[in-house]
């Protein structure tokens, strides 16, 4: 394809997402509505193969939260009377 038929289908792809959210905002989140909104992802992200540009990471993918795990061991208080699964099951008698 080229430059002018990938620019041509992006403005395309513009004015179909335009046309989703206004369905969006007519009929809320059916899942019809949902199913036309994937459709339109998958022809953009289609679009950007054949145009061998990759598309923008979305913001919320790019800040991943990180939780810290420390170092220090946990209180044993915390599993108390858990079940250890594969090393032969909680023992009763045991405390």
């Amino acid at each position: 394809m080229s430059t002018s038929e990938i620019a041509e289908l992006r403005r395309t792809i513009g004015q179909l997402r335009q046309c989703v959210g206004a369905l969006r905002s007519r009929y809320g989140d059916a899942s019809a509505v949902r199913r036309l909104a994937n459709d339109v992802e998958r022809l953009d992200i289609d679009t950007a193969d054949l145009d061998g540009t990759p598309l923008a990471v979305p913001a919320q993918a790019k800040a991943a939260e990180r939780v810290p795990v420390p170092d220090t061991p946990y209180d044993p208080s915390l599993w108390h009377g858990a079940d250890d699964e594969g090393v032969g099951g909680y023992k009763r008698d045991q405390r």
